[in-house]
């Protein structure tokens, strides 16, 4: 027994140092605007074998899972000491899901999780369950982990078992090790997902970017991305919420939208990333989309592309929740490299990588939705009037085989 419980423990930690130091390749040719990887970054698998098994023959003979993951996904990131920093929402085979810190030295491969999960305070009312976080550095020189915390509706009716309430659950920390609790956001709507704090102050408070809800699931009266303000974030209450990008009939948008992570601030605006829902006869449909709001007046967008920056593709779409990315981290480097993390299917994490170049290129640029299928067409039609008008006088001034002009 001894000799096989041996013989299978070097068999899985040859794999799984196989799985978490692979090299990611980037897929050819991509689209111009990101490039996608190969491999996923972050897999149910790529978490550590001592987190899954009981690695002690005496209580374990079989080398069984006692502790099962179901997936990881929706992570908050960060650069912190030059190192890419990932903070995953894992969820176990009991469906609660906890944060974790993932690391790489390169933000697109060789991923290693911290050896324990982040043992997040609680407040006065439990959390049953706690997810999606966004991280923020901000300028007060704490680092904020903004993330939903849900507990079940008290509301419900005798018997019903999923009736949720969701709410903004607020931590602070200087290292992403030790994390201090603070109260969750009071707001006007009543509930809460996909809140995210602005990095810099405004007019000496806090920004936050909410998502108005009437429920768990639909957003109701809800109207899209939010924006407020509060004094404190040691008692974070906000009064009035003001909607910066409205969820729109026949949209990407449609259903409901949420602010990705926090903002980045560039000299021509501050560039958003955002998911959008729409319903289909085969469900919800999550896309990405980016927009630009103006640098003083953060209420205003100032440029938004039509139709989405990232769909599901491939194997992508196949998961717990399929045909669904979303996306609550990124990080953008030095050099103006960025990376683009999103989860897809509610299974695993991704990473596409871009530049602030290229993306200020396509925000600014790319013409925004006209809201009917006659302004698609007007707008199509105009790039293929300017594309055979640029062909044809490149035609004219190629020289033909015998040396003269065509």
């Amino acid at each position: 027994m001894k000799i096989a419980f041996q013989e299978r423990l070097e068999t899985l930690e040859e794999g799984h140092f196989e799985l978490i130091s692979r090299q990611n390749e980037k897929l050819k040719p991509g689209n111009g605007l990101f490039d996608r990887y190969q491999y996923p970054v972050l897999t149910a698998r790529h978490t550590p074998l001592f987190w899954r098994y009981d690695l002690n023959p005496a209580t374990n003979p079989y080398l069984m899972e006692r502790f099962g993951i179901n997936a990881t996904f929706n992570a908050g990131a960060i650069r912190l000491d030059g190192r890419y920093l990932l903070v995953v929402r894992v969820e176990s085979s009991d469906r609660k899901s906890f944060f974790a810190v993932a690391e790489s030295p390169n933000g697109i491969d060789n991923f290693r999780f911290w050896d324990y999960p982040i043992a997040m305070p609680e407040t006065g009312e439990p959390d049953i369950n706690v997810y999606d976080m966004r991280l923020v550095q901000h300028e007060d020189g704490w680092i904020y982990g903004l993330f939903c915390t849900e507990r079940k509706d008290p509301a419900a009716q005798k018997g019903d078992e999923s009736s949720a309430s969701a709410q903004c659950g607020i931590a602070r920390t200087r290292d992403l090790k030790t994390w201090e609790r603070l109260p969750d956001l009071v707001s006007p709507s009543p509930q809460q997902r996909n809140v995210v704090l602005h990095p810099e102050f405004v007019n000496g408070k806090y920004a936050l970017y909410t998502r108005p809800q009437d429920g768990f699931i639909e957003a109701g009266t809800g109207g899209g991305i939010g924006f407020g303000l509060t004094d404190s974030m040691e008692n974070p209450v906000i009064d009035r919420e003001y909607i910066v990008d409205e969820k729109r009939y026949h949209t990407v948008y449609e259903v409901k939208n949420g602010q990705g992570p926090a903002p980045i601030k560039t000299a021509k605006g501050w560039l958003h990333l955002a998911h959008g829902v729409r319903n289909t006869a085969a469900g919800l449909r999550y896309v990405l989309y980016l927009f630009m709001t103006d640098l003083e007046d953060l209420t205003k967008v100032i440029y938004k592309p039509a139709g989405y920056f990232i769909a599901p593709e491939g194997e992508e779409r196949i998961g717990d929740v399929s045909n669904v990315v979303f996306a609550n981290g990124w990080i953008l480097d030095d050099d103006g490299t960025v990376f683009i993390y999103y989860a897809s299917s509610d299974t695993r994490m991704h990473v596409a990588t871009s530049t602030l170049g290229r993306l200020l290129d396509y925000v600014v640029n790319t013409p925004a939705d006209g809201l009917r299928s006659a302004t698609s067409v007007e707008r199509l039609n105009d790039l293929i009037t300017k594309n055979r008008m640029y062909q044809t006088g490149r035609e004219k001034t190629m020289p033909a085989a015998n040396g003269q002009a065509a």
